[in-house]
């Protein structure tokens, strides 16, 4: 899983909230955060933060609770 983003708060706030998700759903997965502004656009993502699992990007531009992290990643 990948969290897009430029460091912003929202950014910030996303990553710890999918860390969260996972630590809750006790699932194995490892959760990167990608700050690389051409490495962001190769996913074709116009709003930040996103969600990326398994290279599809499952949300963008909003902000998610651990409840709605947790519904996109099972």
């Amino acid at each position: 899983m990948k969290v897009l983003g430029t460091g912003c708060s929202s950014c910030k706030a996303l990553y710890s909230t999918v860390q969260d998700a996972v630590a809750q759903l006790g699932i194995d997965a490892t959760v990167e955060k990608e700050e690389n502004l051409e490495k962001i656009m190769a996913y074709n993502v116009m709003s930040l933060p996103a969600l990326v699992v398994d290279g599809k990007v499952v949300a963008k531009g909003q902000k998610l609770s651990v409840e709605q992290v947790k519904a996109l990643i099972i």
